[in-house]
């Protein structure tokens, strides 16, 4: 090979390696040795998001909080910088299994006892700081999952007191503002009866943004007491779900930097 040639022989063998590094900020999608370096070039924050695995009325399929949670932390982790997401934590307290309570009542849900789950919880973050993160952030795409994050997290910040890590469990992520997502929705057509707490047309419509094909239209329907929904989800659009979207995005990205900020 002619001399001159050599350098940009080197300088392509670079590129061909770099590209093979996904741009991705999902922990699952990495090799080892890219997150041993990515942590040492400066990524030293990493969300630990929790979903469920839960009944969402006939029309939405089981795993939403998951696939809208991950589709979020992935947003919220590029806005923040230096920032990873951890494995999905799809099972998480969803009612009691004999005889079954809440969701347990429908087919297909997956419950984990609140005391299984913050010990699952807790030995992620406890994984994570040994390989060198310092900040740990939880956000919960549910209510009961609330709770569990908080404990854990108030327990290893005492024990880590002193240290460099630090905990942070984001309940406000979980629908904080309730009467800004009603008049963001209400801006949009939506009346106030319309709007539940369950499968309804916030939960419906963010889906719709996120994974259409989660969603059967054809079998929207509005909440009877029987069916899993608490609200009326018909009028659901993405556009909607992208608007209440962007306000938990905003607004968990402000919590997470205050709180990082107070470490």
């Amino acid at each position: 090979m002619h001399r001159n040639l050599l350098p940009m022989a080197a300088l392509c063998l670079a590129c061909a390696a770099s590209a093979q590094i996904p741009d991705t900020v999902f922990l699952e999608q990495l090799t080892w040795d890219e997150v041993r370096d990515s942590i040492a070039a400066g990524k030293t924050t990493v969300i630990v998001p929790t979903g469920g695995t839960e009944q969402n009325g006939p029309h939405m399929a089981l795993g939403k909080h998951n696939v809208r949670i991950a589709a979020n932390a992935e947003l919220i982790a590029r806005r923040l910088g230096n920032t990873l997401v951890a494995p999905v934590m799809a099972y998480v307290p969803e009612g009691g299994i004999d005889p079954p309570t809440g969701h347990m009542r429908f087919a297909g849900t997956i419950s984990l006892p609140d005391p299984v789950f913050q010990q699952v919880l807790e030995y992620a973050a406890r994984s994570l700081k040994q390989h060198g993160f310092r900040d740990i952030v939880f956000i919960g795409d549910s209510g009961p999952n609330q709770p569990g994050q908080n404990a854990v997290a108030a327990t290893l910040n005492a024990e880590w007191a002193g240290s460099n890590v630090r905990v942070h469990a984001i309940a406000g992520y979980y629908r904080a503002d309730p009467e800004g997502d009603a008049a963001e929705m209400m801006k949009r057509g939506i009346r106030k009866e319309e709007i539940g707490n369950h499968a309804d047309v916030r939960d419906t419509s963010q889906l719709m943004a996120v994974d259409p094909k989660m969603v059967r239209t054809a079998k929207l329907q509005a909440g009877d007491g029987k069916n899993g929904i608490q609200g009326d989800p018909r009028r659901a659009t993405p556009e909607i779900g992208r608007a209440l979207i962007e306000r938990t995005v905003v607004r968990t990205v402000d919590l997470i930097r205050k709180s990082m900020a107070a470490r």
